[in-house]
């Protein structure tokens, strides 16, 4: 008696399909799939929140879930973000908390706002961190599918940070 045939499986398309790489937080550009890692680390470079998106998603929108994710006992005085974080809804958000925002304008804005330069200087010590995370190899290129096993990786060489920085005697 001949087995019955398996039925096909029909490719995922249109809206179902853009939505399960949102989910995935794989994003289009003409390199190819992209994702964005937003993070919130203190003045050492601890890391604090992890948070990935889309490649192609603006940056502002995620600030929220990623500053929410943080759990302190007491807020910070200051948060240093790049022009990426330029939001009138963010500036509010930190203001309502508290805490000073320096975040430069962008070019489009008709009124720049001016940023102590001092004080922005200080954003080199994620940026130094995002280099830091970068080295680990799995974590540049991206070999996972999923977006949980990605952030699962991220936050485990941000372990390995947190165990380098506060645990070592070399930093």
């Amino acid at each position: 008696m001949p087995a019955e045939p398996l039925p096909e499986r029909k490719k995922k398309q249109g809206l179902e399909a853009k939505e399960n790489a949102a989910q995935q937080a794989l994003g289009r550009s003409r390199g190819g799939f992209t994702t964005k890692v937003h993070l919130i680390c203190d003045g050492v470079g601890t890391p604090l929140s992890v948070h990935v998106s889309a490649g192609q998603r603006h940056d502002s929108p995620q600030f929220t879930p990623t500053f929410e994710a943080v759990s302190l006992a007491v807020l910070p005085e200051t948060l240093v973000a790049d022009k990426g974080y330029d939001s009138a809804a963010i500036r509010a958000y930190l203001d309502d908390l508290g805490v000073e925002s320096v975040i430069p304008r962008r070019r489009t804005k008709s009124v720049p706002a001016p940023v102590c330069s001092v004080r922005y200087r200080r954003r080199n010590v994620i940026e130094r961190l995002i280099g830091h995370l970068k080295e680990c190899r799995r974590l540049a290129t991206r070999y996972e599918k999923l977006a949980r096993h990605y952030v699962a990786m991220v936050k485990l060489a941000c372990i390995r940070r947190i165990f380098k920085i506060h645990f070592s005697d070399t930093a």
